[in-house]
Parts: C-alpha cells; sequence; structure tokens
C-alpha cells in the first residue's frame, strides 16, 4: 500500500519510466508500481512515497496469429487482448481473480491466475518474453517473440511474480491458445465431508475428461453467483462438439450433473467484495481435501467467507469482505493454522501485523533484489524481502 496522499506519476513509454526511475534514484524517494491500481491492498504495505502509474502504457505491438503470440505493453487491459484475438478465435488463457478490466502487466508482475490455469497453466506457462526497466534504470530483455527461445537466464519466468521488486514490466510477450469449436459448462454436487471430497476427486481425475478448468465453490460463494444452493464442482468442457458431448456424459456418471451457462465464471472471477481480503491455502493437489476443509475452517473462525478452490492447483481460496469486529485478524490465525502454504494475498495494513515475517529463501531474495534494484526504489517491503 503506498503512503496516503503520495503524488502518482503517468507514463506512456518505456523512455518515460526509465526517466522516472532515474528521478527517484536522484531523490532516494521509491515508487510504488501501479497499473489499474485497483487492487493497492495486495501485498504487503510499501515504503513507496510516490505512485508509478502505467495504466497509460497501453497497445498491442505486435500479433502474430500463425504464431500464437502477441506481444502488448504493460498497461494494457486483458480485455483488450481479448477483442484484438476474438477474430482469429483465439484467446489469451489468463483469467485472474478481481476487475474485468486487469492488466497484462498487473497480472504478469504478480502471477495472478484464475481457473483457466487447470489446463493452460499460469503466467510463468504463457509468458514468453518480457521488457522491463531495473531499479536502477536500465531496460532489459529476456525471452522473445516465439514459442522455442531458450537462450541465456530465464529472467522471464524471474520477472514473472517478482511483483514488481526487481523491474519495471513495460512490455510482454505472451502464446495465446486456439478456442474450443464448443464449451459447455456443469455443476456436481459436493458431497459433505474430506473423504467423500477426496473420493469424488480421485474419480474425477481418472474420468476420461479434460475440462478446460475445475473449480470447487462452496455454499455462499456458489449462492452468490447463481450456481447452487450448497458446495458445487463447476467443470468447464471444451473441445470440438464431439469431444464435449462424450466428456458430458463422463462427468455425468460421476453423480447429479446440471449444466449451468458459461457467465458463472465470469460472476467467479468479478465475486470478490470491494476491499475484500484474500488469502490461498495450498498443498499437494491429492491433498486438496484437506487444504479445502483447512479454507472452510479459516472462514468459519472469521464468522463467514467466501470460498472457492482449484483441485488441480491444489490451492482453496478464502476472500472475506470488509469487516471491522475483529473478524480479519481471526481469519489470519485460521489461515495460518493450515500446515501447507499460506499466501496472503490482500489484507488491511494493520492486519499484515499478525503475518509472520521473513521468507524461507530470503537471503537469496535479497542478492537478487539487490542485483536489479540496489537502492530499494521499486515496491520496497511488498514481498517482505530487504536488501
Amino acid at each position: 500500500m503506498t503512503v496516503p496522499g503520495a503524488a502518482a506519476a503517468f507514463v506512456r513509454s518505456t523512455a518515460d519510466v526509465v526517466e522516472r526511475v532515474n528521478e527517484a534514484r536522484a531523490q532516494g524517494a521509491p515508487l510504488r508500481i501501479a497499473s489499474g491500481a485497483t487492487w493497492l491492498d495486495a501485498g504487503r504495505p510499501t515504503r513507496a512515497a510516490s505512485l508509478l502509474r502505467l495504466d497509460g502504457l497501453e497497445g498491442i505491438v505486435d500479433y502474430t496469429p500463425g504464431d500464437l503470440t502477441l506481444t502488448a505493453r504493460a498497461g494494457t487491459t486483458l480485455h483488450a487482448i481479448a477483442q484484438a484475438t476474438a477474430g482469429e478465435r483465439q484467446w489469451l488463457t489468463l483469467d485472474p481473480f478481481g476487475d474485468a478490466g486487469a492488466t497484462l502487466g498487473a497480472t504478469v508482475a504478480t502471477a495472478s491466475w484464475g481457473p483457466l490455469a487447470h489446463a493452460f497453466g499460469t503466467p510463468r506457462d504463457n509468458v514468453l518474453g518480457i521488457e522491463a526497466v531495473t531499479g536502477d534504470g536500465r531496460i532489459v530483455r529476456a525471452g522473445g517473440r516465439v514459442v522455442k527461445n531458450v537462450a541465456g537466464f530465464d529472467l522471464t519466468r524471474l520477472f514473472t511474480g517478482a511483483w514488481g521488486t526487481l523491474g519495471v514490466l513495460t512490455e510482454i510477450t505472451v502464446r495465446l491458445r486456439a478456442r474450443p469449436e464448443a464449451e459447455e459448462t456443469w455443476a456436481l454436487a459436493v458431497p459433505d465431508g474430506g473423504a467423500a471430497l477426496a473420493a469424488l476427486l480421485a474419480r474425477l481425475r481418472t474420468a476420461p475428461l479434460a475440462p478446460l478448468a475445475v473449480e470447487v465453490v462452496a455454499g455462499a460463494l456458489a449462492r452468490r453467483i447463481g450456481a447452487a444452493e450448497d458446495d458445487v464442482l463447476l467443470a468447464r468442457l471444451g473441445g470440438n462438439a464431439d469431444t464435449v458431448a462424450a466428456q458430458r456424459d463422463a462427468l455425468s456418471a460421476l453423480g447429479d450433473a446440471a449444466q449451468r451457462p458459461s457467465a458463472l465464471w465470469d460472476a467467479l472471477r468479478a465475486a470478490d467484495p470491494p476491499g475484500a481480503s484474500a488469502v490461498r491455502l495450498s498443498d499437494l493437489p491429492s491433498r486438496f481435501a484437506a487444504t479445502w476443509n483447512a479454507a472452510c475452517r479459516a472462514a468459519i473462525e472469521a464468522g463467514g467467507a467466501l470460498v472457492h478452490g482449484s483441485p488441480a492447483r491444489g490451492v482453496a481460496r478464502c476472500v472475506l469482505a470488509p469487516r471491522d469486529d475483529g473478524a480479519v485478524e481471526r481469519f489470519v490465525r485460521g489461515a495460518l493454522a493450515h500446515e501447507g502454504i499460506v499466501i496472503f494475498e490482500r489484507l488491511p495494513t494493520a492486519a499484515w501485523s499478525a503475518v509472520p515475517a521473513g521468507l524461507p529463501n530470503a537471503p537469496l531474495a535479497q542478492r537478487v533484489k539487490h542485483a536489479f534494484d540496489p537502492d530499494d526504489l521499486l515496491n520496497p517491503g511488498i514481498l517482505d524481502v530487504e536488501p
């Protein structure tokens, strides 16, 4: 989170970013990097004195449908990319949770992903190349504009998910996919009890299915988006008509399945209440039932939260609407009781004091940070990495 009342600088080119970073170095004034600036409460609070806005750095630089690749500036929205590729029946399979106007730069910088990661992977699987401005004012480029490019160090994956702490992403090349000929969304009731859920997911993994997405949604959230009254498993099927029909039959063999409108996926993506707190619990996919139960317990501990999860990724996500009765602190305690990995996406500033500091690989992270941002100017503190 940026210091309240901080000035904002808007940029429209990579040269503008270099100029602004060099000014910040000269002034010793750290920068909070943002695109749409709708998730400034994501990550730990920063010590940045001013805001560097990238939403003016927009536009598609190159689109080669035959190669299934696209290069765009960081402030380009995912919606704009979807519109540009629709005519070729192609799409960028990044569907992070949150506002529909999410930018490519913010999605890649935070490595955010949604249900389509089930079949297509996370940003690290879909970003082919990047251009960025480091904290010492250098322009670095990594990867390329073709799918097969393995020369040099894999800085593309390093910068993806670094939350802008190594460099300001200015241009990104991504892999596109062909849209399926047919798509259907189906809902399957989720049985009560961890053992029953684990059994259902085991049967799902061995069924003749290749869904685009599978998401388990708890009752409160399922009702909010109009999917079901109780816990439900949503499956997004895609392919040609025959393939979809065969998958539909295989899914129906697992339980009482009912077709739902495909718009449910957009509703799920936009379901986070404004200013909500969010946390992800994760473990091995084979332990998803236990992770799901831990997420539901954290939701109950907080007095109620929206819960959904991706079995294939082993991740359950809890979203708590803004509360003033100590619910966030209870939410944090409940999440920290999970034995696997806990990642806090968004919390009120005061609540971060309840989250243990220190990364397991902090010394290595500090050295990497110093190599690209020696003065600790870019999003300082957002990842709990100090030089």
